[in-house]
């Protein structure tokens, strides 16, 4: 049945990630390397918090969504989101140092939401974070920007693509639903 709802979700162009069990440890049991700083940011202080996850690059066609992501992060903050942003080199549009990376996040788009060294998004050297996401939806990250709204247990429970800006009413009724 799950299949079908599945394939049928698919054929229809839903967003909407099928409900699995998430694999807790896989999203939260890692401390990675904060962007161009000596300090981890530690996924376990995430735990029973709704996240927005978003892989993102510095010179992508995609790279002003910083300033709506900040938004989002503004604007839900008091009432529980946590936006993590995860830069990548995935799709090669990612700055060549993290000094540069995070000129354009914090100095240029003055992010102030989590954001994770360099890590991979896809495929075989996905960080074990993207791994799970991927096992519960099905879908990797096919560009830089992707967002993926996770509850409070940790399942995924809506994937946008980069043509989805944070500013959709969509995106915000997703995060919403997990508040």
């Amino acid at each position: 049945m799950k299949r079908l709802i599945g394939t049928m979700c698919t054929a229809l162009f839903c967003s909407s990630a099928m409900a699995t069990e998430p694999n807790t440890a896989a999203l939260y049991e890692h401390q990675l390397p904060r962007l161009h700083s000596d300090t981890t940011l530690d996924m376990r202080q995430f735990a029973g918090q709704p996240l927005l996850v978003v892989n993102t690059a510095s010179h992508c066609g995609f790279t002003g969504q910083f300033e709506g992501l900040e938004a989002l992060h503004q604007q839900y903050k008091d009432q529980g989101l946590k936006v993590v942003g995860f830069p990548s080199n995935d799709f090669k549009q990612e700055a060549k140092s993290e000094a540069e990376a995070a000129e354009m996040c914090f100095v240029n788009y003055g992010v102030t939401f989590d954001m994770a060294a360099p890590v991979s998004v896809k495929g075989d050297d996905a960080h074990p974070i993207f791994r799970e996401i991927t096992r519960q939806t099905g879908k990797q990250p096919r560009w830089n920007f992707y967002k993926f709204v996770i509850d409070r247990e940790g399942r995924v429970t809506e994937v946008f693509s980069s043509i989805t800006g944070p500013e959709s009413k969509r995106l915000k009724a997703a995060i919403e639903q997990v508040l």
